[in-house]
C-alpha cells in the first residue's frame, strides 16, 4: 500500500505541473510592470484550474506523509524523480516541447538510478 501512496504523490505532482504550464500559456506573457505582475499572479491563483493544482499539491503532501509512515526516506525519495521523467514525456506530448536525445538518455539514467536505489 505504501507504494500506492508514492505513486499517488507522483501523479498529483505531475498533474500540477502540467496544468500550471497549460494555464500559464493560456494567460499570456508575464507583464512588465510590478502592479501588473501582481494582478497577473492573483488572477492565476484564482483560476479554477490553478486552484486545483494547489489542492492536488495538498493531497500529494498527505499521500507522501502516508508513504513515509511505512517506507524509509532513502527508499521512497528516489521515486519522486519519476515525476521529472513523466513530465519530460508528457510535456512533449501535450505542449510539443522538444524531446532531445539528452532528455531521453537522462530519463533512462534516472530510471536506472531509481532501480538501483530501490534495491540497495
Amino acid at each position: 500500500m505504501e507504494f500506492v501512496f508514492v505513486a499517488l504523490t507522483i501523479l498529483l505532482t505531475v498533474y500540477g505541473q502540467l496544468v500550471v504550464k497549460w494555464q500559464v500559456v493560456q494567460a499570456g506573457p508575464f507583464p512588465d510592470g510590478a502592479m501588473e505582475r501582481i494582478l497577473f499572479l492573483i488572477r492565476l491563483v484564482f483560476n479554477p484550474w490553478i486552484f486545483s493544482t494547489l489542492v492536488a499539491a495538498f493531497f500529494a503532501a498527505l499521500s507522501w506523509m502516508a508513504a513515509l509512515t511505512k517506507l524509509p526516506l532513502s527508499t521512497a525519495y528516489p521515486f519522486n524523480v519519476l515525476s521529472l521523467v513523466t513530465v519530460i514525456y508528457l510535456s512533449h506530448y501535450f505542449f510539443h516541447e522538444p524531446l532531445t536525445w539528452g532528455k531521453i538518455a537522462g530519463a533512462i539514467f534516472i530510471s536506472a538510478g531509481i532501480i538501483l536505489c530501490s534495491r540497495a
